[in-house]
């Protein structure tokens, strides 16, 4: 039977703004559908961090322990649906098997059940501007950009939810000199420059040396043999591949608070996209899909704007004009992988239709690049 379930996504960052978990949400038309989905995805679970399950709009039942709900699961449970005797009756059974529960769009004054264990409560803070009553650390969630955050954690709040951070981030400015530095590293790459020029570049930021051979020898490249340096990833990759590392390393030089959660949005709609991509393009070609991606947040994630970005590099005009112009061919597969960052799976649907695209396909490429993305920051 042909799947009907799409996934998207959000993450939940700590006080501090680091990850603690990935929320999925699925958007099914019923729970036996949801499970059918979830059943064909175990061996591309993300685990490097606890994942937070939503279904939706859907009352929570008791079918849904007709998947096997991998460890680093928690079950949502919305609070308007506490008194339903299916949902009770899935929290009876989810306790027994040990299975966590995360309780969701909470308010002060409902009345919650005997005996459950809520580590984490979910509150919408456009209705609980603060905290107060929460039987869990809690998380704020509807904020609406970064100075939102803020105004929860001064309320009591203990995280967040959401897309808050990629909002209200400080106006642009020049880059920095260790910006600066991989992006003239990339573009001696794309100019197929001398090997000892850019082992010239390389050799003056020893931790960047390191970072990049750590990222080419990272379990997402799939290599067999380790690289030991930069003549050798050369020789083993080419030039066209090392582009796709140097701009992990952009992507991830940002030292600002929000940048881990910048840097695992970016990096996932890259990894998304290429993963997708491989119906549609060769090998050279998915690799600019990934910068793409992992560009689009570029702006942000430095606090310069993408025109000033890409005046200083030496990039293919697909991902210029994808990143700029929101046109190319490049174009469907960024919106493709920013409708993945909504609680509503409407824009997913039609990003997916425009495409040609199942919901296996594009549950399956979420969830490969969230974990690639977790995985550079293991």
């Amino acid at each position: 039977m042909s799947q009907t379930t799409l996934l998207t996504r959000e993450p939940v960052v700590n006080k501090n703004r680091a990850i603690t978990a990935n929320r999925l949400i699925a958007h099914g038309p019923n729970i036996a559908a949801v499970v059918e989905t979830l059943a064909t995805l175990s061996d591309a679970w993300p685990t490097h961090h606890p994942v937070f399950l939503s279904l939706g709009r859907l009352v929570p039942t008791p079918e849904l322990m007709d998947w096997t709900i991998p460890d680093n699961t928690a079950i949502e449970i919305p609070a308007q649906t506490l008194a339903h005797p299916q949902t009770q009756a899935l929290m009876a059974r989810l306790q027994e098997t040990g299975v966590g529960m995360c309780l969701t769009w909470f308010q002060a004054g409902v009345a919650l059940p005997a005996g459950a264990d809520w580590r984490f409560v979910l509150m919408d803070v456009r209705r609980a501007p603060s905290p107060g009553g929460s039987p869990g650390l809690s998380l704020a969630w509807g904020l609406p950009d970064i100075e939102g955050f803020h105004k929860a954690i001064g309320a009591g709040y203990d995280g967040a939810s959401g897309w808050f951070f990629l909002h209200g981030n400080p106006p642009a400015k020049s880059l920095t000199p260790g910006h600066a530095q991989i992006v003239r590293l990339l573009n001696l790459v794309r100019n197929n420059a001398e090997i000892r020029d850019i082992e010239a570049v390389l050799k003056q930021d020893v931790a960047l040396s390191y970072k990049l051979l750590r990222y080419i020898n990272s379990a997402g490249f799939g290599l067999m043999c380790e690289i030991q340096s930069f003549r050798h990833a050369v020789s083993i990759l080419g030039y066209d591949a090392l582009n796709k590392w140097l701009s992990l390393l952009l992507v991830t030089a940002s030292r600002d608070p929000s940048a881990p959660a910048l840097m695992q949005t970016a990096i996932a709609r890259g990894r998304l996209m290429e993963e997708i991509g491989v119906s549609f393009f060769d090998a050279g070609e998915r690799d600019n899909l990934f910068i793409t991606g992992a560009f689009s947040l570029l702006h942000v994630l430095l606090g310069t704007s993408m025109q000033a970005l890409l005046d200083e590099m030496n990039l293919p005009p697909n991902v210029s004009e994808a990143l700029l112009y929101d046109r190319g061919e490049f174009a469907p597969f960024l919106r493709l992988a920013q409708s993945c960052e909504s609680f509503d799976a409407k824009n997913l649907s039609a990003a997916v239709d425009d495409l040609h695209l199942s919901p296996e396909q594009i549950n399956r490429a979420q969830l490969v690049a969230l974990a690639f993305a977790d995985s550079l920051h293991a």
